[in-house]
């Protein structure tokens, strides 16, 4: 199993812009998320190549919980009793599992099996856990 943990407030891959001039370009917030996910993938991986042959990817987002709530909705929020609705969409989590493509996996089009979930935490951050399917779980022995 390959993790993946990159802390801070996670973010979701936002919708590509249109210039004026009509060029489409991927917001710099999205670019500059990718780029640390990469990173942090980069640094689980080490030397070994990247992934072949079907994928099973679980996603843990925490989500940041608002210092502005009152204490009894921070704790329902810190015990699970309150999860967070709000964009991102869980889905646009995924999405920015593209930075992962010739690192951690040849193509994301590997990932037949995926699991997301959304919670809150006094520590934010994004884990990605990646288990190769039919293989032994020690895969680099």
């Amino acid at each position: 199993m390959i993790e993946i943990v990159l802390l801070g407030a996670p973010r979701g891959k936002e919708r590509p812009r249109l210039t004026k001039a009509g060029h489409v370009y991927t917001p710099e917030k999205t670019r500059d998320y990718e780029a640390a996910l990469k990173f942090a993938a980069k640094e689980a991986m080490g030397d070994r190549p990247p992934l072949d042959g079907p994928l099973e990817v679980t996603i843990q987002i925490d989500v940041p919980i608002a210092q502005s709530w009152p204490k009894k909705r921070q704790q329902a929020a810190r015990e699970g009793r309150e999860r967070p609705t709000k964009k991102p969409d869980w889905d646009n989590f995924a999405k920015v599992c593209d930075a992962l493509n010739l690192v951690v996996w040849i193509d994301d089009a590997q990932v037949v099996d995926g699991h997301i979930h959304k919670t809150y935490s006094d520590k934010p951050g994004m884990r990605i856990q990646v288990r190769p399917i039919g293989q032994q779980e020690d895969i680099f022995g």
